[in-house]
Formats: structure tokens, C-alpha cells, sequence
């Protein structure tokens, strides 16, 4: 069984073919390939990384993160949309390669805005407990999700001024 410790610790596994709800690892982690946050690393370490997070499934207007209750962990939109919802009104799409819920799990706090479903919508899922660790072991991943928080303030700085 392959050490959960770090992406680099989990790439010396030996390659083997798993399924994860009927969808091959290795399909997976090629989807995941073509996303910002995971552009820098090699396919054993994209499978996993498929191996770590879960997948859900969320319906058509479903809230998968809600406002002021406490987030969950770190979700990345696989397949589908989900809108930033904030009292009521849509500020943004999120799609395919796109994630939320890291700054609930960062800070420890309650999301602040709701994300529901426009659709069906699939997502690769980190509980909240295990983002520190996952991030420390992962420098690469880290690295791009900072610079993602980077874009996202100086845009909310563009939409204020």
C-alpha cells in the first residue's frame, strides 16, 4: 500500500490499474492534467493525488459549500459548473479545473459565499483535515494554488476601484 505522506513519496508507488467509481485512475488523472493547479506534476503523482481526494456528485441547484456554516475541505470542479452565490446573488461560474472551499480550510472559518450546482456537477473532494498536510507535502501544488489566491485578490482589487 502506498505511503499517504507526500505527492513525491506516493510517485515511487508501483503502477498498478485502479478504478475509482467505475472511472480508471489513470482517466482521471489525465483530466486532472490539464488543470492550472496540477500542471507541474507527472502521472503517477496526478494518479495520486486521484488516490487522496474523493469524488462526489452534486445535483442541479445544489449547495455544495453554504454561507456562514463551516467548509468542508478542498473541492476542484472535474465535470460541470457551480456558481459563487453571496446573499442571494451569482458573482462569478466556477468550471472544469477551477476550485473553492481553500480559504475556509486555510483559515479554519466559515465559507462566505454559497457554491451551488448549475447542472450536475462532479468534484474531486479533500476533507478540510488533511489540506495543511497535503499542501506541505506538495510544493508544487501549493505553489500554483497561491499564485490562483494571487489572481483572485487582484481581481476582486479590479472589481473595487
Amino acid at each position: 500500500m502506498c505511503a499517504r505522506g507526500s505527492v513525491s513519496s506516493w510517485s515511487r508507488c508501483a503502477t498498478r490499474v485502479r478504478r475509482r467509481r467505475g472511472v480508471a485512475v489513470g482517466e482521471l488523472a489525465d483530466t486532472i492534467a490539464g488543470f492550472a493547479l496540477f500542471a507541474d506534476l507527472t502521472t503517477p503523482q496526478r494518479e495520486n493525488v486521484v488516490d487522496v481526494f474523493t469524488e462526489q456528485w452534486f445535483a442541479d441547484e445544489e449547495k455544495v459549500l453554504r454561507q456562514g456554516f463551516s467548509g468542508s475541505g478542498l473541492y476542484i470542479v472535474i465535470d460541470g459548473a457551480a456558481a459563487i452565490r453571496i446573499d442571494g446573488v451569482d458573482r462569478a461560474t466556477l468550471r472544469a479545473g477551477d476550485y473553492f472551499g481553500e480559504i475556509s480550510c486555510l483559515l479554519g472559518e466559515a465559507p462566505t459565499a454559497d457554491i451551488v450546482a448549475i447542472g450536475a456537477l462532479r468534484c474531486l473532494v479533500l476533507p478540510s483535515t488533511q489540506v495543511e498536510s497535503f499542501l506541505k507535502a506538495s510544493p508544487n501544488i501549493m505553489f500554483r494554488l497561491l499564485q490562483g489566491e494571487a489572481r483572485k485578490v487582484r481581481t476582486t482589487t479590479k472589481w473595487l476601484s
